[in-house]
């Protein structure tokens, strides 16, 4: 079975925050959703729980950061390319989020913007041609 990963992020309006989840593209699975926590697809193999403060506090007795204005964690999504890169940016933008809190990156063969959800959290989406990279970071290496 592949692995799969749950990033669990707590929300302060569960509601608000699905809406913004759905709207970048993920889908709500309602198995393991509640009014506590919302459960949401990106992938078949990723997944982010979001969790009310309350809900959060069950897993861990360490304080909750304000991620507007600290760092917890900053997540990567893989992405097809440079248009798709843009275009899930700009779906953030337009469900409420704000666009590229960390600096954009465009290096020809790899590309990437990033996002802030409404409670602040960071997602980086990263495009990059793997056999330029490849053949980019060799010159680099043999310089």
């Amino acid at each position: 079975m592949a692995k799969m990963i749950f990033v669990n992020l707590p929300v302060s309006n569960l509601a608000k925050s699905t809406a913004f989840y759905e709207a970048v593209g993920a889908t709500k699975n309602p198995q393991f959703s509640d009014d506590t926590a919302s459960c949401m697809v990106i992938s078949e193999t990723i997944f982010a729980m979001l969790l009310t403060h309350d809900k959060y506090r069950q897993f861990t007795s360490k304080k909750i950061v304000d991620a507007k204005t600290s760092s917890e964690v900053l997540i990567c999504l893989s992405s097809d390319g440079r248009a798709e890169v843009d275009d899930m940016v700009m779906k953030a933008v337009s469900a409420g989020g704000s666009a590229d809190p960390t600096p954009t990156q465009d290096f020809g063969f790899m590309y990437g913007r990033s996002f802030e959800d409404p409670d602040g959290h960071i997602w980086e989406v990263m495009w990059m041609d793997v056999e330029a990279a490849t053949k980019a970071h060799s010159a680099a290496a043999t310089a």
